[in-house]
């Protein structure tokens, strides 16, 4: 399965983590699934026309969060969800970032039920409605 990764060259964020975030998105949205092949590093990285080293990093960051695995001669691929540590570290970290999150709404004088509305509107594109 092809993926569709957009570099932004004037972002603040370095180019691997874009791609970081990305790949994640397209996963958390289910577009790429468990098991699915990612594009080789060198093959992404002559597409997006940056260094081979930086789709390298990127997948290997992702590995180390649980989210990719690499078979040595076969390639990347999206790894199984349940065999995903919640490492606490993790948690906290996304409890910071929601904090924040947050933290700037409640600034811009939004009220908790419309912080809570949109909230759920965003967590509806990334899971499934019945």
């Amino acid at each position: 399965m092809g993926i569709w990764i957009q570099i932004s060259a004037g972002s603040d964020k370095p180019i691997y983590a874009q791609i970081m975030e990305q790949v994640s998105q397209t996963i958390a949205k289910g577009i790429l699934k468990a098991g699915d092949k990612l594009p080789a590093v060198r093959k992404l990285a002559a597409e997006l026309v940056v260094n081979p080293n930086t789709v390298a990093n990127a997948y290997r960051l992702l590995e180390k969060e649980g989210l990719l695995t690499t078979k040595t001669g076969s390639g990347t691929f999206v790894g199984d969800p349940k065999l995903r540590s919640k490492d606490i570290s993790q948690l906290n970290a996304l409890a910071e970032r929601m904090d924040t999150l947050i933290g700037q709404g409640v600034n811009l004088g939004f009220s908790g039920d419309v912080l809570m509305k949109m909230f759920k509107d965003r967590l509806g594109k990334f899971t499934k409605k019945s």
